[in-house]
């Protein structure tokens, strides 16, 4: 049986957070320089601006990842998803979504937001069925690639 766990990230994740997304990014869109930031300077950028990374392990082999990076105090992005290509399709967004809801609430966040792009269908779709609303965005978008801003409203 294959069993998925989510470990939070340490520094012996570094490379494998920054390859995994650096190879999404180069299969669907292109490396910005913000995304040279943050991947290059995970513990900087998200963990310590009070945010958090998450490694996703299939049989404790590290498959996927995803971050939150902190917007204000109960808002936070959901950001930096990324699988790697062998696995995409067996289902590991649902149970990655499921998780990072739950974390997300278990911390008492009021909302997460994201950004993405809607020629990601399947990404939107899963988006969507986890309850996340698509709303306006903002005119100096950091990522070029960003046509959709979506949020989720956990707490009022």
């Amino acid at each position: 049986m294959t069993k998925i766990s989510f470990k939070k990230f340490s520094k012996i994740d570094s490379e494998k957070f920054k390859s995994l997304n650096l190879e999404w990014l180069d299969t669907y869109f292109k490396v910005e320089p913000i995304d040279e930031l943050v991947l290059n300077n995970p513990k900087r950028e998200v963990i310590g601006k009070g945010g958090f990374i998450f490694m996703i392990q299939k049989n404790y082999n590290t498959i996927g990842t995803f971050a939150f990076i902190k917007k204000s105090e109960k808002v936070y992005e959901f950001s930096k998803m990324a699988i790697m290509p062998e696995e995409r399709g067996n289902g590991y967004g649902n149970m990655a979504m499921e998780f990072l809801i739950q974390f997300a609430k278990n911390k008492k966040w009021s909302k997460l937001i994201l950004y993405s792009n809607t020629k990601l269908k399947n990404s939107i779709h899963l988006y969507k069925k986890y309850g996340f609303k698509e709303i306006p965005l903002e005119k100096n978008l950091i990522y070029s690639r960003g046509n959709i801003k979506m949020e989720l409203i956990l707490f009022n």
